[in-house]
């Protein structure tokens, strides 16, 4: 091992780390997100709908993310609250293009911000307004409108607009998340 490797290693062990919360309904990204953050050579190709959840770890400039990426099919949202208490920052991912169930994303989110692991703490959550290159998707603004953003006052929020298979607008929100957490923290 070099020098440059050995010194690397030693920086990387001191940046901060945070556990995040990755969430949102089955089929708008979320996984796909995740693993498009992580470094090139860590990214699978072939990215499978979760079942349960999956733990992936990236690392930027400032922190070390160990991300929970829950499955957000209707039979495992209830294991959403299990992870709560522990997440410094929660990602939730909407598939801008799905009209018909914005409203159930509403819903989900609104049961989220009702539970007292994340009423308790001032958690940064960050949108992701998925899927932004489909012809018929709302925009972030009409995203935001429609699950009453704009009503979340005690909680820091950003909402991105989103491409996961391109990696548009992702790393902004990363960036952004990322100062959060260093605020918070």
């Amino acid at each position: 091992m070099g020098f440059m490797d050995r010194l690397f290693g030693w920086l990387k062990a001191k940046k901060k780390e945070a556990n995040i919360l990755c969430v949102g309904l089955d089929n708008s990204g979320k996984t796909t997100i995740i693993n498009k953050l992580k470094a090139p050579d860590a990214t699978q190709q072939d990215v499978v709908p979760t079942v349960g959840f999956n733990v992936e770890k990236f690392v930027t400039s400032s922190l070390v993310f160990t991300v929970i990426d829950m499955s957000g099919q209707g039979r495992y949202r209830n294991l959403w609250a299990h992870y709560y208490k522990e997440t410094h920052g929660i990602i939730f991912v909407i598939d801008s293009a799905d009209k018909i169930r914005m409203l159930v994303a509403k819903d989900e989110l609104d049961q989220l911000l009702d539970n007292q692991n994340v009423k308790a703490k001032r958690i940064p959550i960050l949108f992701y307004a998925n899927k932004m290159d489909l012809r018929d998707s709302l925009s972030a603004v009409q995203c935001s409108q429609i699950l009453g953003l704009d009503n979340l006052k005690e909680k820091p929020w950003n909402i991105s607009a989103s491409n996961a298979m391109t990696g548009e607008g992702l790393n902004e929100g990363i960036q952004w998340l990322s100062d959060q957490l260093q605020s918070v923290r």
